[in-house]
Protein backbone atom coordinates (compact mmCIF):
# COMPACT_ATOMS: atom_id res chain seq x y z
CA UNK A 1 0.00 0.00 0.00
CA UNK A 2 2.29 3.13 -0.78
CA UNK A 3 0.42 6.17 -0.96
CA UNK A 4 3.17 8.40 0.49
CA UNK A 5 6.03 6.96 2.60
CA UNK A 6 9.07 8.26 4.59
CA UNK A 7 12.04 6.45 5.41
CA UNK A 8 12.05 7.49 8.88
CA UNK A 9 8.90 8.40 10.26
CA UNK A 10 11.23 9.91 13.29
CA UNK A 11 12.32 12.78 11.13
CA UNK A 12 8.80 14.35 11.03
CA UNK A 13 6.87 16.47 13.66
CA UNK A 14 5.12 14.41 16.45
CA UNK A 15 1.89 14.85 17.79
CA UNK A 16 1.72 16.06 21.07
CA UNK A 17 0.70 13.66 24.16
CA UNK A 18 -2.80 14.03 25.21
CA UNK A 19 -3.88 16.21 28.27
CA UNK A 20 -4.71 13.90 30.93
CA UNK A 21 -8.75 15.55 30.62
CA UNK A 22 -9.10 14.74 27.35
CA UNK A 23 -11.97 12.01 26.84
CA UNK A 24 -11.55 9.37 24.19
CA UNK A 25 -14.53 9.20 22.76
CA UNK A 26 -16.30 6.40 22.42
CA UNK A 27 -17.72 3.72 19.60
CA UNK A 28 -20.99 5.01 18.54
CA UNK A 29 -21.94 2.47 16.00
CA UNK A 30 -19.71 -0.09 13.91
CA UNK A 31 -20.54 -1.34 11.09
CA UNK A 32 -18.99 -3.61 7.89
CA UNK A 33 -19.09 -2.24 4.22
CA UNK A 34 -20.78 -4.43 1.88
CA UNK A 35 -19.27 -5.37 -1.38
CA UNK A 36 -20.55 -4.10 -4.71
CA UNK A 37 -20.04 -2.56 -7.82
CA UNK A 38 -19.49 0.65 -9.19
CA UNK A 39 -19.52 2.08 -12.72
CA UNK A 40 -18.18 -0.39 -15.53
CA UNK A 41 -17.88 -3.43 -12.83
CA UNK A 42 -14.63 -2.25 -10.67
CA UNK A 43 -15.34 -3.97 -7.19
CA UNK A 44 -16.13 -1.36 -4.16
CA UNK A 45 -17.12 -1.30 -0.45
CA UNK A 46 -19.81 0.63 0.33
CA UNK A 47 -18.02 1.82 3.71
CA UNK A 48 -21.45 3.78 4.28
CA UNK A 49 -24.03 1.16 4.19
CA UNK A 50 -27.04 1.18 7.39
CA UNK A 51 -25.54 4.43 8.76
CA UNK A 52 -27.81 7.30 8.93
CA UNK A 53 -26.58 10.16 6.74
CA UNK A 54 -27.36 12.38 10.10
CA UNK A 55 -24.16 10.72 11.83
CA UNK A 56 -22.27 11.05 8.43
CA UNK A 57 -22.93 15.17 7.79
CA UNK A 58 -21.51 16.69 6.34
CA UNK A 59 -20.03 13.47 4.48
CA UNK A 60 -23.07 11.39 1.68
CA UNK A 61 -20.88 8.35 0.63
CA UNK A 62 -17.74 6.58 0.92
CA UNK A 63 -15.84 3.79 -1.39
CA UNK A 64 -13.06 1.52 -0.87
CA UNK A 65 -12.56 1.02 -5.05
CA UNK A 66 -10.17 -2.53 -4.84
CA UNK A 67 -8.09 -3.16 -3.83
CA UNK A 68 -7.77 -5.93 -6.93
CA UNK A 69 -5.10 -6.85 -9.16
CA UNK A 70 -5.92 -6.34 -12.12
CA UNK A 71 -5.10 -8.90 -15.46
CA UNK A 72 -4.64 -7.65 -18.65
CA UNK A 73 -7.40 -5.80 -20.13
CA UNK A 74 -9.56 -5.94 -16.88
CA UNK A 75 -9.01 -2.30 -15.29
CA UNK A 76 -12.86 -0.79 -15.14
CA UNK A 77 -13.71 2.62 -14.47
CA UNK A 78 -16.81 4.60 -15.34
CA UNK A 79 -18.93 6.53 -18.02
CA UNK A 80 -19.82 9.50 -18.76
CA UNK A 81 -22.14 11.26 -16.27
CA UNK A 82 -23.25 14.21 -14.38
CA UNK A 83 -23.13 15.65 -10.24
CA UNK A 84 -24.40 18.59 -8.89
CA UNK A 85 -24.71 19.95 -5.25
CA UNK A 86 -21.45 17.99 -3.70
CA UNK A 87 -18.12 17.39 -4.14
CA UNK A 88 -16.44 14.05 -5.38
CA UNK A 89 -12.77 13.49 -3.93
CA UNK A 90 -10.86 10.23 -5.19
CA UNK A 91 -7.46 9.31 -2.94
CA UNK A 92 -5.32 6.70 -5.08
CA UNK A 93 -3.36 4.79 -2.88
CA UNK A 94 -2.21 1.96 -5.39
CA UNK A 95 -2.46 2.36 -9.12
CA UNK A 96 -3.49 5.17 -11.39
CA UNK A 97 -6.59 7.19 -12.52
CA UNK A 98 -7.10 9.31 -15.27
CA UNK A 99 -10.11 12.16 -14.83
CA UNK A 100 -12.02 14.36 -17.42
CA UNK A 101 -14.54 17.19 -16.45
CA UNK A 102 -16.80 19.28 -18.96
CA UNK A 103 -15.32 22.21 -17.40
CA UNK A 104 -11.72 21.94 -19.01
CA UNK A 105 -10.36 20.42 -15.58
CA UNK A 106 -8.49 16.75 -15.50
CA UNK A 107 -5.19 14.68 -15.28
CA UNK A 108 -3.95 11.94 -14.03
CA UNK A 109 -3.61 10.60 -10.30
CA UNK A 110 -1.51 7.99 -8.88
CA UNK A 111 0.12 6.64 -5.56
CA UNK A 112 -1.12 9.09 -3.07
CA UNK A 113 -2.92 11.52 -5.10
CA UNK A 114 -5.86 13.42 -5.14
CA UNK A 115 -8.57 14.22 -7.51
CA UNK A 116 -10.83 17.24 -5.70
CA UNK A 117 -14.05 17.78 -8.23
CA UNK A 118 -16.75 20.79 -6.99
CA UNK A 119 -18.98 19.64 -9.01
CA UNK A 120 -21.27 23.17 -7.73
CA UNK A 121 -24.40 23.98 -9.88
CA UNK A 122 -23.39 21.23 -12.08
CA UNK A 123 -20.92 18.99 -14.13
CA UNK A 124 -20.45 15.94 -16.32
CA UNK A 125 -17.40 14.17 -15.72
CA UNK A 126 -15.16 10.37 -16.60
CA UNK A 127 -12.79 8.15 -14.59
CA UNK A 128 -11.19 5.58 -16.14
CA UNK A 129 -7.43 4.02 -15.97
CA UNK A 130 -5.39 4.78 -18.68
CA UNK A 131 -4.92 2.93 -21.90
CA UNK A 132 -0.92 1.48 -20.91
CA UNK A 133 -2.90 0.01 -17.26
CA UNK A 134 -5.54 -1.78 -19.24
CA UNK A 135 -3.07 -3.46 -21.44
CA UNK A 136 -0.74 -4.34 -18.91
CA UNK A 137 -3.35 -4.67 -15.81
CA UNK A 138 -2.02 -4.21 -12.44
CA UNK A 139 -2.82 -3.48 -8.76
CA UNK A 140 -5.63 -0.85 -8.19
CA UNK A 141 -6.88 0.60 -4.49
CA UNK A 142 -8.20 3.97 -3.90
CA UNK A 143 -11.16 5.68 -2.50
CA UNK A 144 -13.81 8.05 -3.59
CA UNK A 145 -15.75 10.42 -1.07
CA UNK A 146 -18.54 12.23 -1.71
CA UNK A 147 -18.81 15.61 0.62
CA UNK A 148 -21.89 17.82 1.01
CA UNK A 149 -21.91 21.78 0.09
CA UNK A 150 -24.07 23.36 2.40
CA UNK A 151 -26.90 25.43 0.23
CA UNK A 152 -25.24 28.53 0.30
CA UNK A 153 -22.70 26.74 -1.84
CA UNK A 154 -24.91 24.12 -4.07
CA UNK A 155 -25.06 26.48 -7.31
CA UNK A 156 -21.52 27.70 -7.09
CA UNK A 157 -18.94 27.37 -10.17
CA UNK A 158 -17.51 24.35 -10.75
CA UNK A 159 -13.78 23.65 -9.41
CA UNK A 160 -10.85 21.18 -9.81
CA UNK A 161 -8.09 20.22 -7.63
CA UNK A 162 -5.45 18.76 -8.37
CA UNK A 163 -3.46 17.78 -5.53
CA UNK A 164 -0.21 15.68 -5.17
CA UNK A 165 0.88 13.32 -2.68
CA UNK A 166 3.91 14.97 -1.94
CA UNK A 167 1.68 18.24 -0.56
CA UNK A 168 0.43 16.15 2.20
CA UNK A 169 1.38 17.40 5.55
CA UNK A 170 3.00 14.28 7.37
CA UNK A 171 3.16 13.94 11.33
CA UNK A 172 3.70 10.78 13.50
CA UNK A 173 3.16 9.71 17.39
CA UNK A 174 5.24 10.61 19.67
CA UNK A 175 6.54 7.01 19.62
CA UNK A 176 6.80 7.09 15.65
CA UNK A 177 4.38 4.10 15.64
CA UNK A 178 2.26 5.81 13.01
CA UNK A 179 2.41 7.83 9.62
CA UNK A 180 -0.14 10.32 9.42
CA UNK A 181 -0.86 11.74 6.11
CA UNK A 182 -3.32 15.18 6.27
CA UNK A 183 -4.95 15.42 2.80
CA UNK A 184 -7.73 18.15 4.43
CA UNK A 185 -8.41 20.01 7.26
CA UNK A 186 -5.81 20.35 10.39
CA UNK A 187 -5.22 17.72 12.97
CA UNK A 188 -3.13 19.05 15.96
CA UNK A 189 -2.18 22.28 14.22
CA UNK A 190 -1.08 20.98 10.78
CA UNK A 191 -2.76 21.76 7.73
CA UNK A 192 -3.55 19.45 4.69
CA UNK A 193 -3.34 21.14 1.69
CA UNK A 194 -7.33 20.50 0.19
CA UNK A 195 -9.31 23.50 0.01
CA UNK A 196 -13.35 23.08 1.90
CA UNK A 197 -16.23 24.80 1.70
CA UNK A 198 -17.57 23.27 4.65
CA UNK A 199 -14.60 22.54 7.53
CA UNK A 200 -13.65 19.13 7.73
CA UNK A 201 -10.37 16.69 8.37
CA UNK A 202 -8.90 13.84 5.90
CA UNK A 203 -5.81 11.33 7.15
CA UNK A 204 -4.61 8.10 5.82
CA UNK A 205 -2.84 6.52 9.14
CA UNK A 206 -0.39 3.66 8.94
CA UNK A 207 -0.29 2.13 11.73
CA UNK A 208 2.91 -0.21 12.73
CA UNK A 209 1.99 -3.45 14.15
CA UNK A 210 0.78 -3.10 18.11
CA UNK A 211 1.08 0.89 17.75
CA UNK A 212 -1.41 3.36 19.45
CA UNK A 213 -2.87 6.33 18.11
CA UNK A 214 -4.26 9.09 20.52
CA UNK A 215 -5.30 11.51 17.37
CA UNK A 216 -6.90 14.72 18.88
CA UNK A 217 -10.12 15.79 16.74
CA UNK A 218 -12.03 18.97 17.07
CA UNK A 219 -15.26 18.23 19.69
CA UNK A 220 -17.26 19.87 17.57
CA UNK A 221 -16.72 17.64 14.58
CA UNK A 222 -17.53 14.03 13.62
CA UNK A 223 -15.26 11.45 13.98
CA UNK A 224 -15.15 8.31 11.30
CA UNK A 225 -12.55 5.92 10.98
CA UNK A 226 -12.89 3.12 7.95
CA UNK A 227 -10.28 0.36 8.19
CA UNK A 228 -8.60 0.09 4.45
CA UNK A 229 -6.53 -2.91 5.89
CA UNK A 230 -5.27 -4.90 8.77
CA UNK A 231 -6.77 -5.41 12.14
CA UNK A 232 -6.72 -3.43 15.81
CA UNK A 233 -8.72 -1.89 18.61
CA UNK A 234 -10.56 0.83 18.74
CA UNK A 235 -12.37 3.25 21.26
CA UNK A 236 -11.52 2.99 25.64
CA UNK A 237 -13.54 -0.22 25.38
CA UNK A 238 -10.87 -1.59 23.05
CA UNK A 239 -13.68 -3.26 20.54
CA UNK A 240 -11.74 -5.21 17.77
CA UNK A 241 -11.48 -3.84 14.34
CA UNK A 242 -10.96 -5.49 11.05
CA UNK A 243 -11.06 -4.37 6.98
CA UNK A 244 -13.96 -2.92 5.97
CA UNK A 245 -15.48 -1.97 8.72
CA UNK A 246 -17.10 1.74 9.97
CA UNK A 247 -16.59 3.55 12.84
CA UNK A 248 -18.96 6.41 14.06
CA UNK A 249 -17.30 7.88 17.17
CA UNK A 250 -19.47 9.45 19.81
CA UNK A 251 -18.44 12.85 21.69
CA UNK A 252 -14.80 13.49 22.87
CA UNK A 253 -11.81 15.07 22.33
CA UNK A 254 -9.44 12.51 20.60
CA UNK A 255 -9.69 8.68 18.49
CA UNK A 256 -7.84 6.20 19.74
CA UNK A 257 -7.28 3.35 17.82
CA UNK A 258 -4.39 0.38 18.31
CA UNK A 259 -2.99 -1.86 16.07
CA UNK A 260 -2.91 -5.63 16.20
CA UNK A 261 0.58 -6.59 17.62
CA UNK A 262 1.23 -8.83 14.38
CA UNK A 263 1.92 -9.11 11.37
CA UNK A 264 0.37 -6.66 9.13
CA UNK A 265 0.55 -2.61 9.15
CA UNK A 266 -3.27 -1.33 10.08
CA UNK A 267 -4.16 1.28 7.49
CA UNK A 268 -7.13 3.58 8.23
CA UNK A 269 -9.26 6.75 6.74
CA UNK A 270 -10.11 8.98 9.06
CA UNK A 271 -12.71 11.79 8.44
CA UNK A 272 -14.91 14.28 10.46
CA UNK A 273 -16.08 17.74 9.70
CA UNK A 274 -18.73 20.25 11.18
CA UNK A 275 -22.30 18.34 10.34
CA UNK A 276 -24.15 21.29 8.23
CA UNK A 277 -27.25 20.35 9.44
CA UNK A 278 -29.59 21.16 6.28
CA UNK A 279 -32.27 19.19 4.73
CA UNK A 280 -30.63 16.13 2.27
CA UNK A 281 -32.23 15.39 -0.81
CA UNK A 282 -30.48 12.52 -3.03
CA UNK A 283 -30.41 10.98 -6.03
CA UNK A 284 -27.92 9.03 -7.95
CA UNK A 285 -25.15 11.93 -9.08
CA UNK A 286 -27.26 15.09 -7.41
CA UNK A 287 -27.30 15.92 -3.50
CA UNK A 288 -29.76 18.95 -2.97
CA UNK A 289 -32.00 19.99 -0.30
CA UNK A 290 -35.63 19.54 -2.08
CA UNK A 291 -37.03 17.22 -3.80
CA UNK A 292 -38.03 19.89 -6.67
CA UNK A 293 -34.17 21.02 -6.53
CA UNK A 294 -33.56 17.24 -7.34
CA UNK A 295 -36.24 17.66 -10.72
CA UNK A 296 -34.78 20.86 -11.60
CA UNK A 297 -31.43 19.36 -11.53
CA UNK A 298 -32.14 16.09 -13.42
CA UNK A 299 -34.39 18.79 -16.34
CA UNK A 300 -31.21 20.58 -16.52
CA UNK A 301 -29.11 17.52 -17.50
CA UNK A 302 -31.48 16.52 -19.88
CA UNK A 303 -31.29 20.01 -21.56
CA UNK A 304 -27.47 20.02 -21.59
CA UNK A 305 -27.20 23.07 -19.33
CA UNK A 306 -24.64 21.00 -16.80
CA UNK A 307 -22.54 20.32 -19.59
CA UNK A 308 -21.01 18.87 -22.74
CA UNK A 309 -19.18 15.92 -23.23
CA UNK A 310 -15.43 17.43 -24.62
CA UNK A 311 -14.81 15.93 -28.74
CA UNK A 312 -11.44 14.52 -27.40
CA UNK A 313 -10.30 13.22 -24.23
CA UNK A 314 -7.27 15.48 -22.60
CA UNK A 315 -3.83 14.42 -24.16
CA UNK A 316 -2.25 13.76 -20.89
CA UNK A 317 -5.45 11.94 -19.45
CA UNK A 318 -4.28 8.36 -21.42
Amino acid sequence: MPAITVDDVLVLPRLPGLDPTAVIRPVHRLTTAPSGFEGEGFPVRRAFAGVPLTELDPFVHLDQMGEVDYAPGEPKGTPWHPHRGFETVTYMIDGTMDHQDSNGGGGTITNGDTQWMTAGQGILHIEAPPERLVASGGLFHGLQLWVNLPRAAKMIPPRYQDIRGQAAALLTTPDGGALIRVIAGEIAGHAGPGSTHTPINLAHITLQPGAQLDLPWQREYNALVYVLAGRGTVGPDQQPLRLGQLVVHGAGDAIRITAEPAPDTLELFALGGRPIREPVAQYGPFVMNTRAELIQAFEDFQQGRLGVIPAERLPHTG
